[in-house]
């Protein structure tokens, strides 16, 4: 049985956390497996309305296992095939159709920041730490964040995170751009569980519908961005729920 990822639900909230806290829930071939496993539970299950990702331990997630780096480099398809379920996880963070918060503290190193970066929102500890180790190492960026940090920072922060991998505190957050909510340390979980019951007892469509939108929004002309939301607003109209939402409110 795969335990490095923890998967539960309550109230229409999946929480999958990570789950090797002795090695500060660093990535290796087990952890990817049980998180894709934990997200595709999630993200298939009509019951769950909102995600949170967390991690369990002294840290979120300090990047690849460097200890297991030789495991992962004995071909380039074995290697490939390692970088491609990286991958996985961002499509099932990103391409789905449900809102994810993330609950953050420690590290988050890599790998572990560009599932911090994945996320629709954030909580973040006061104590929490953060950075690219990637370029420094000689490898690269995955997580689709050379398109995703851009958006959320600007073009020269985020070349500047990248490339020169400096360490930022939770601090620095506002200042670089990011939209994250910092909180006391103590507060991250029920902050991030409150914004995550908001979430969830919002009309799914609308919601659904406005992660896609605002998914394509950066790379799609007025035109595009209007038709997609003609078509999710006439979705809403003509769904009878909708209807009794609005004599609800009128009464």
């Amino acid at each position: 049985m795969n335990t490095t990822v923890l998967y539960s639900v309550s109230e229409g909230i999946a929480t999958i956390t990570l789950n090797r806290p002795h090695r500060l829930n660093a990535i290796n071939p087990e952890l990817l497996s049980g998180f894709k496993s934990a997200l595709d539970q999630a993200n298939a299950d009509g019951d769950v309305q909102a995600i949170i990702l967390c991690g369990a331990g002294r840290a979120f997630c300090a990047g690849d296992d460097l200890k297991e780096f030789d495991q992962q480099v004995r071909n380039p398809t074995e290697t490939r095939a390692y970088i491609e379920h990286i991958q996985d996880i961002t499509r099932g963070l990103c391409l789905n159709d449900k809102m994810v918060v993330g609950a953050i503290h420690g590290w988050a190193v890599g790998g572990g920041l560009e599932w911090v970066i994945n996320c629709d929102f954030v909580v973040m500890a006061q104590s929490c730490r953060f950075f690219f180790s990637e370029i420094s190492l000689g490898v690269f960026v995955t997580g689709g964040v050379t398109r995703l940090l851009v958006e959320q920072i600007g073009l020269q922060n985020a070349r500047e995170m990248i490339l020169l991998g400096e360490r930022y505190s939770a601090s620095d957050a506002v200042e670089l751009g990011f939209s994250w909510q910092i909180a006391e340390d103590g507060e991250v979980i029920p902050l991030a569980r409150s914004l995550a019951q908001q979430i969830a007892v919002l009309p799914s469509g609308p919601v659904k519908n406005l992660k896609h939108a605002l998914r394509v929004s950066p790379t799609a002309d007025l035109e595009s961005a209007m038709a997609l939301e003609t078509k999710a607003t006439l979705e809403g109209f003509l769904d009878p729920l909708s209807a009794d939402r609005v004599r609800d409110r009128l009464s």
